[in-house]
């Protein structure tokens, strides 16, 4: 009988599959639907962006030492990095003194994560890239429309809140993702480090749906 973990199935389809229940829930939060229906101030969308600033402030921290592990350099791309993005947005949407403001005081989620993230990272390099592919392959996929649909509600573009989800260094995101499955379907790992891989990708949508749940209330 073939399994998830088995090597038989393409990781990054037995990772979809995995998580299609965890994306889902994260998806339709109450937090992200009523931030896409224009219910929350302009302020709401300020408190997700410090909170993000955050959490690519730690995954994106190792990434010069993770240039010299062999399967993971070839996942790095500096067109991906989202920190400098993030704090012209918290700068436009806050003013340059942003870090005082109450809008961007984190929740408790989100030292829990940056705090998990920076753990694995440390550890266990396949951790990283499980966060990575949580956070950067969403940017490219329901980032777009979350973009949008920001856009079209609050009025505002690149160079006024939304220049975390412009890539302009990756013209096609479809193409970036299929390289990036096809590399991760490349790796040589075995079921257990496969299982270990899927399971700390559940644990960033878990953190992720955590945040949008504290944001909410």
């Amino acid at each position: 009988m073939t399994t998830l973990t088995s090597t038989d199935v393409p990781l990054s389809e037995a990772v979809r599959r995995a998580t299609e229940e965890a994306h889902g829930n994260a998806e339709t939060a109450p937090f992200v639907t009523s931030l896409m229906a224009g219910e929350q101030p302009i302020e709401g969308y300020a408190r997700l962006v410090a909170q993000h600033r955050a959490i690519y402030e730690a995954l994106e921290e190792p990434i010069d030492r993770l240039a010299e592990d062999a399967e993971i350099a070839g996942f790095l791309d500096e067109h991906l990095w989202r920190l400098a993005a993030l704090e012209r947005d918290l700068v436009a949407l806050l003013g340059d003194g942003w870090q005082d403001r109450p809008e961007a005081q984190l929740v408790p989620i989100t030292g829990e994560y940056c705090e998990r993230i920076r753990q694995v990272s440390a550890t266990w390099p396949g951790g990283w890239l499980a966060h990575a592919y949580t956070r950067y392959l969403g940017d490219l996929s329901g980032g777009l429309f979350i973009r949008r649909r920001l856009e079209e509600t609050y009025g505002i573009d690149a160079t006024s809140g939304t220049a975390f989800y412009d890539f302009p260094g990756i013209p096609s995101a479809k193409a970036w993702k299929d390289a990036f499955r096809a590399r991760l379907d490349a790796l040589p790992w075995g079921a257990e480090e496969r299982e270990r891989f899927t399971a700390e990708v559940l644990e960033s949508y878990r953190c992720n749906t955590v945040l949008f749940e504290q944001l909410g209330g």
